[in-house]
C-alpha cells in the first residue's frame, strides 16, 4: 500500500477541513496531515502519493505559507512520486477562481512527479482560472462561499478517482 500524505496551506481553516475530509476519504491518519505552515519541504519524502492543497487568495494568489513550501520543494527530484492538488477559492473571483490548483501544478512540474486526480469543473461559473491546464482541470476546485452543499460529494467522488489512480 501506497504512503499518502497531505499537505496544506490554510489561512482561515477551510482549506485544513478540506483537507481534513480528504484524509477521511482516503482513510490517512491525522499524523500524516500537514499544515506547511510548521512543516519543512523535506517531509514530502516520507511519502509515495502526496495530496497538496490551498486556498487563492486576492488578484489569484497562492496561500502564502504555501509558496514558502513549495519553493523549498521545488529543489526536490519527484520523480516516482504521484501528486494529486486541491484547492479552494470562489467562483465570482471570475478571473482567478482556484489559481492555487494550477500554481501548484506548475511550480511542481519541473521536480518530475506523476500528477494524478484531475477533476471537472462542472457547476462552477467562472472565466478564467489557472487551474485549467490545456483544457484539463488538474485538481480538485471546492468553492465553500458558493457551493459548500457539493463539498462533500466533490470530494468523495475526487477521492474515489484517487484510490482508482494510485492502486
Amino acid at each position: 500500500m501506497k504512503k499518502i500524505g497531505i499537505f496544506y496551506g490554510s489561512t482561515t481553516g477551510t482549506t485544513k477541513e478540506v483537507a481534513e475530509q480528504i484524509a477521511d476519504c482516503l482513510g490517512v491518519d491525522e499524523a500524516d496531515v500537514h499544515d506547511v505552515a510548521s512543516t519543512a519541504p523535506s517531509a514530502v519524502g516520507d511519502y509515495d502519493v502526496l495530496v497538496i492543497g490551498a486556498s487563492t487568495w486576492d488578484a489569484g494568489d497562492l496561500q502564502d505559507d504555501m509558496a514558502t513550501f513549495l519553493d523549498g520543494v521545488q529543489s526536490l527530484d519527484l520523480r516516482g512520486k504521484e501528486v494529486a492538488i486541491f484547492g479552494c477559492g470562489d467562483d465570482s473571483m471570475r478571473d482567478t477562481f482556484c489559481n492555487s490548483v494550477g500554481e501548484i501544478y506548475h511550480k511542481l512540474h519541473a521536480t518530475h512527479p506523476d500528477f494524478i486526480g484531475p477533476f471537472n469543473n462542472e457547476g462552477f461559473e467562472y472565466n478564467h482560472s489557472e487551474s485549467d491546464v490545456k483544457g484539463m482541470i488538474v485538481g480538485l476546485c471546492i468553492d465553500n462561499v458558493n457551493h459548500a452543499d457539493e463539498t462533500l460529494s466533490r470530494i468523495r467522488e475526487w477521492c474515489a478517482d484517487i484510490k482508482q489512480e494510485i492502486c
